[in-house]
């Protein structure tokens, strides 16, 4: 019971091939459900034998022996309905294990792009629900349900008239399932949808609670969600109403069914057509016949909510394909071409970034300056992988970078944002990248290339001090140099700093400009976007940027006597940090 790897796959299967590799898994379980269904009719059985044969007999010894005979029997059933709950369990397990990589990762990649953000919000929570439904025993009854003709043609066998009021129950239970699909769905759908509003709305208030508490937002705030909320419980009692009506109607009427059931036997056993041993037969098996059906009618929520996850699952992960395989590359000489790059962010058809075009090679540090919107993170993403170019080329090394394989390039490329993201575990082990053996020499070597080595030390347990990601343990600055050590932590060719200096003070800044130096030193390569002089203190080349454009690049002092008024200003600006 294995699954095959999707690595081969085309995109638009995948679903349909991770439930097909596990086919063997629920026929499986459709087998044991033959002989458990069979073994549901020894309840009918005994009950006729006691009453045509023990009674009229007056046998206890045959009444003894058909009792050791059930028992067994019934311990068979039990062992066969253990097992296949089992098996379905672990299909379900199996689907949700085999594709939980694949949805983290194309979470990951595409939680960047707007226009697949909804999506990507529920598509683990879709996965989940699926295999909810696969461990549920609303499976259990489906696959019962092909067994109803079988027990209605039992009835038969005992008389046509019962036979025929138990296709008529069938029938009226049938109809009050489609019924129960078609009304509820859209009922079960609008209740989802408004639960998932409400959800997005309080994980967005939980991770902005710093600037809604400080500028007075928390009362409006919670009154949204509490409407949203109210909306959401709303949607969901009126769909709940609707499938609670149907369950209750569907018991009443399999009750009813089993009522008259005996009504007509005890009618037919009056007129010796039938004996009574085949009346109480009668009425047990048509209750085992419906009562797959009802079980699925007050299940059917958790039906309907696997169909919606699995449509939605679907169009999430076409719209996310796998990544293709790379050939490993061999590591990147420090040399960067840009070429004519042109970028359009997703969702958009406006460029943030037309005709970018320069060089840079080891040893050298290029600054990028510009206004706000002038398409400098445009650059960045691009630089990183993580938007891809519309027209132009980046090469590193000679090839461009859709040729690495995406972790192979975050290895080579070390990236510092501008908002530092740390993560729950130990500093050591977000040096290392969440590496859970991190080489220690590495990480002490990575912290001390970002001049964080002693700041560590400051801390009660050094590199072993558990952080919160979440929280505020660490200043903006600790926080950024920490960042600092992990971009460095694989000794990446090219590093990229966006306004590395935001939040630090002046040590920090002094810091981040003495790894610069040592990675020129080094032969590496390093760029930095930012609008502060500080920041370029060790810059070399210098690109200026204006309305989605480069519009001057060259050797630093150079660039700024065209294109600054007060160059001189800024020289000495940088003559003082290297003094400092």
């Amino acid at each position: 019971m294995t699954f095959s790897r999707l690595s081969s796959v085309p995109p638009r299967h995948e679903l349909r091939s991770v439930l097909n590799s596990g086919l063997s898994c629920l026929g499986l379980a459709f087998f044991f459900s033959v002989f458990a269904n069979l073994l549901m009719l020894t309840g009918p059985l005994f009950m006729l034998q006691v009453y045509d044969r023990v009674l009229s007999s007056r046998s206890e010894e045959t009444l003894v022996a058909l009792f050791m005979l059930v028992a067994m029997l019934y311990g068979l059933m039990a062992g066969l309905d253990f097992a296949r709950g089992r098996i379905v369990a672990r299909f379900g397990a199996r689907f949700q294990s085999c594709l939980d990589k694949r949805v983290f990762d194309a979470t990951l990649r595409q939680s960047i792009h707007p226009r697949v953000r909804a999506s990507t919000a529920t598509a683990s929570r879709d996965l989940e629900s699926i295999q909810t439904l696969c461990a549920s025993p609303v499976l259990l009854a489906i696959m019962d349900i092909p067994w109803t003709p079988l027990f209605i043609a039992a009835i038969f066998v005992f008389h046509p008239t019962l036979g025929w009021l138990a296709v008529a129950g069938g029938a009226s239970l049938i109809l009050v399932a489609l019924l129960n699909q078609k009304l509820t769905r859209r009922k079960l759908a609008n209740a989802q949808s408004a639960g998932a509003r409400a959800n997005m709305l309080s994980e967005y208030a939980r991770q902005a609670s710093e600037i809604i508490c400080a500028q007075g937002m928390k009362e409006q705030v919670s009154d949204r969600w509490s409407q949203q909320r109210a909306d959401a419980l709303g949607q969901s009692i009126r769909a709940s109403d609707w499938t609670g009506s149907f369950s209750a109607m569907t018991k009443s009427l399999r009750m009813l069914l089993q009522s008259a059931m005996l009504a007509v036997g005890a009618f037919l056993v009056l007129q010796n057509e039938m004996s009574p041993g085949a009346m109480i037969a009668g009425s047990i098996l048509l209750g085992r016949a419906l009562a797959p059906v009802e079980q699925g009618i007050s299940q059917w929520a958790i039906v309907e909510r696997a169909r919606s996850a699995w449509r939605s699952l679907d169009g999430f992960l076409n719209a996310v394909p796998p990544e293709p395989e790379h050939t490993n590359l061999p590591r990147p000489k420090a040399h960067l071409a840009v070429n004519g790059l042109a970028v359009v962010p997703p969702g958009s058809s406006a460029p943030t970034l037309r005709g970018a075009t320069f060089e840079i090679s080891a040893g050298d540090a290029l600054g990028v300056v510009g206004k706000s919107g002038s398409g400098k993170s445009s650059l960045a993403k691009a630089l990183l992988n993580l938007w891809s170019p519309v027209s132009g080329e980046i090469r590193l090394g000679g090839a461009t970078l859709d040729q690495y394989d995406p972790d192979a390039l975050g290895r080579y490329v070390g990236y510092l944002p501008q908002h530092v993201t740390l993560f729950q575990g130990s500093i050591s082990e977000n040096i290392a990248r969440l590496d859970q053996n991190p080489d220690a020499e590495k990480v002490i070597e990575a912290a001390k290339k970002a001049n964080a080595h002693d700041l560590i030390l400051s801390f009660p347990n050094g590199y072993d001090t558990r952080i919160d990601g979440l929280d505020d343990q660490l200043s903006g600055g600790q926080r950024q140099r920490i960042a600092l050590a992990r971009a460095l932590y694989c000794d990446p060719v090219l590093l990229i700093l966006d306004e590395p200096n935001s939040a630090l003070d002046a040590e920090g800044t002094e810091a981040v400009n003495t790894a610069v130096r040592e990675l020129k030193v080094a032969g590496k390569m390093v760029i930095i976007m930012t609008h502060r002089p500080q920041a370029i203190a060790e810059c070399n080349l210098l690109a200026v940027m204006e309305k989605a454009q480069i519009t001057r690049f060259g050797s630093r002092d150079e660039v700024l006597n065209a294109s600054v008024q007060n160059a001189g200003v800024i020289r000495h600006t940088f003559a003082k940090a290297g003094n400092q």
